[in-house]
């Protein structure tokens, strides 16, 4: 299973300015970028969906301010 964490659209993401300005120094421009998490679960296939999604949003993402996917691999 995988789980991607991104900042909401309106929450601002100081991580992903840090990497866009660098960009642009080193002369790329263009780009946009907005940091997030990655996690890789090995799961059991007893494990329904409803219960993935719980432990992202519970435990892997802060709901406030963070969106997530959960994906089966």
């Amino acid at each position: 299973m995988v789980v991607d964490v991104m900042p909401k659209p309106e929450i601002l993401d100081v991580q992903g300015q840090a990497v866009s300005r660098a960009l642009t120094r080193i002369g790329v421009s263009g780009i946009d970028v907005r940091q997030g998490k990655h996690f890789e679960l090995e799961v059991d296939e007893s494990v329904d969906d409803e219960t993935l999604h719980r432990i992202a949003g519970d435990l892997l993402a802060n709901p406030v301010i963070e969106d997530w996917t959960v994906t089966r691999v």
